[in-house]
């Protein structure tokens, strides 16, 4: 009988991986605005920024989950549990420690150690989840991370070690965010953003020392930032991490980072370096290759066998 059970799981699952696919392609492409959105900015700093963004991402998740649970609110935010918070603190210590990465060292040394993610969320989901990689899994990681180190190469240098150090957190918070929701993917974990906002409000607040003045085109960017494109995408991986093994959701991020000089070159004429054209073209082609391949074989889902208990 658990035998039966772990195959009908397993198939329910593989039946809606091209949907999860599709959510997590499209939230990716929606959060690489944020580079644009960021050059867009006139006079805000990274803290009072982060305190306008965490607001807009806290109020639309609220909203959401007052409409989907009416007259459950509570309820819902307390079904999270001890999980739910660990996730919230791990997606707020990942963006937190964002900000001071790229503060204090090169974007490239930044880039190139949080787009290590899918391949720390892999680890951490082998040790901790069991989850073994499909083969076409990991052929499309490494020719994704070729993709991204030569987006960096030529901006790789010593740089910080503070920065570096911070971005090697920023990496492993969301990994350990990913292998959470992807172990509790049978409860409803869009609570733990509310989580994860407040704490980060908590912290950047007093670092702004009150000083949230800003023209309002800053305040509605962030807002907007926050509430409608990091709302969007953090939804996206929520819904897809229930059909997704932890690295391939994460891997499929890493389209951020190919389109995100792109936006930034076309509309605000910010010319990327000719690399970071073709390691981004590499990482989309990679992705789009694999999820093709997906599709084909979608009726024909790799499994694990089950061993008898």
């Amino acid at each position: 009988m658990q035998d039966q059970a772990a195959v009908t799981v397993m198939h329910e699952v593989d039946s809606r991986r091209g949907y999860a696919m599709l959510l997590m392609v499209l939230g990716s492409i929606a959060i690489s605005f944020g580079g644009l959105v960021q050059r867009s900015i006139e006079v805000a700093t990274p803290w009072q920024i982060y305190v306008y963004r965490s607001l807009g991402l806290l109020v639309v998740v609220a909203a959401i989950i007052a409409i989907q649970n009416r007259g459950r609110f509570v309820a819902t935010l307390l079904s999270v549990g001890r999980y739910g918070m660990l996730a919230g603190v791990l997606l707020a210590g990942a963006g937190l420690s964002f900000i001071q990465a790229f503060a204090h060292t090169t974007i490239a040394n930044a880039l190139f150690i949080i787009g290590a993610i899918p391949f720390f969320a892999a680890l951490l989901a082998r040790i901790f989840l069991g989850e073994r990689l499909r083969r076409a899994t990991l052929v499309t990681m490494m020719f994704a991370g070729s993709g991204l180190a030569l987006m960096v190469v030529n901006g790789i240098s010593l740089g910080s070690g503070f920065g570096n150090l911070m971005a090697l957190a920023t990496a492993l918070c969301f990994a350990g965010f990913a292998v959470v929701v992807r172990y509790r993917r049978r409860i409803e974990m869009l609570p733990s953003l509310l989580i994860a906002s407040a704490l980060m409000i908590a912290v950047a607040l007093p670092v702004t020392r009150g000083d949230l003045a800003l023209p309002w085109n800053d305040i509605l960017l962030c807002l907007f930032w926050g509430g409608c494109l990091s709302g969007f995408v953090n939804w996206t991986f929520i819904i897809a991490s229930r059909h997704l093994a932890t690295a391939e959701v994460t891997l499929l991020m890493l389209i951020e980072f190919a389109l995100g000089p792109v936006w930034v070159w076309l509309f605000v004429d910010e010319v990327p370096h000719r690399w970071t054209l073709i390691g981004g073209s590499v990482i989309i082609a990679s992705v789009a290759v694999r999820a093709i391949l997906e599709m084909i074989n979608r009726s024909r889902p790799e499994q694990t066998p089950v061993q008898p208990v």
